[in-house]
């Protein structure tokens, strides 16, 4: 039987913290309609999420989760993952959550390659904040606490993500519902770790990108855009002044990290369970 995607919704008197206009919504509506495209029960769905305002979606949802520390959605993705590789794991967090506090789990998720989609809700601003920048906030934005102007470069995502052999990388815009759900859908269906990093208007803190400024600034990669070549890719990564969207790399046959650990007959999985041995240790901490 085909899922509905009302199964994902919460009753209608539900209230959403987000302010009018903010670029979550549409990500929420993204995420529940490919997951209900793809025919995925929320029953077999777990999101992980650390704190900020892009970090309450799974709370938006009918959906088993995880939110965790400022920064800590990555490693319980990973975990859970790799407890119960039948399950669909998304990672979804803000810019400041995932590359700021959480840059150290971003790198090195990358590197173990767990079969998990990483959305980030990427604003250019710390939101459940107040508006001070973020990693990725442009050089000269001013802020109230960068009342000068944002002297550092902004973070790269997509080049460090490519870098450290990240074998899917996309970059979408939330106010482009049709495209960034085909795209968050082929982030689930690859098999390994899957970025996208979703432009996400802040209407409350950063007036500088706006839904306008991201139509204006933003392209779309064309159909013979070739995403397994990896130089391309980094070339594409690094343009800052044109930002593109979609696909920018995917590679595919590179082992998963639950498939190192399992496969590779790591001792912790070989080693015997002692259940009983478990069950007094549960009772000791009642």
């Amino acid at each position: 039987m085909a899922v509905d995607k009302k199964q994902y919704d919460l009753p209608a008197h539900t209230d959403l913290a987000w302010c009018p206009g903010c670029g979550n919504f549409p990500i929420l509506n993204i995420v529940k309609t490919a997951l209900a495209e793809l025919d995925i029960p929320p029953e077999g769905v777990v999101i992980c999420s650390g704190i900020g305002q892009a970090a309450k979606t799974p709370q938006y949802m009918r959906v088993n989760y995880f939110n965790g520390l400022h920064g800590r959605a990555l490693p319980p993705a990973t975990a859970i993952k790799l407890a119960n590789p039948g399950l669909v794991v998304i990672s979804e967090s803000g810019d400041g959550d995932t590359y700021g506090e959480g840059g150290n789990h971003f790198l090195h998720t990358i590197r173990r390659n767990p079969d998990i989609t990483n959305i980030v809700h990427d604003n250019m601003i710390y939101g459940l904040t107040k508006g001070q920048a973020s990693p990725t906030s442009e050089k000269g934005m001013k802020t109230p606490i960068q009342t000068e102007g944002v002297v550092l470069e902004p973070f790269n995502p997509l080049a460090t993500a490519l870098s450290l052999g990240a074998t899917f990388v996309a970059r979408v815009f939330s106010g482009d519902i049709i495209q960034a759900k085909e795209i968050v859908k082929a982030a689930i269906q690859h098999k390994g770790y899957a970025l996208v990093d979703v432009f996400q208007p802040c209407v409350v803190f950063n007036k500088q990108n706006t839904y306008q400024w991201f139509k204006e600034h933003t392209y779309y990669l064309d159909e013979q855009h070739d995403k397994t070549d990896k130089m391309k890719a980094l070339e594409i990564a690094f343009d800052m002044e044109k930002l593109a969207l979609g696909v920018i790399y995917q590679k595919t046959g590179r082992p998963t990290y639950e498939e190192l650990i399992r496969d590779g007959q790591d001792p912790l999985f070989l080693r015997k369970r002692n259940d009983a041995a478990l069950k007094k240790l549960l009772e000791s901490y009642k």
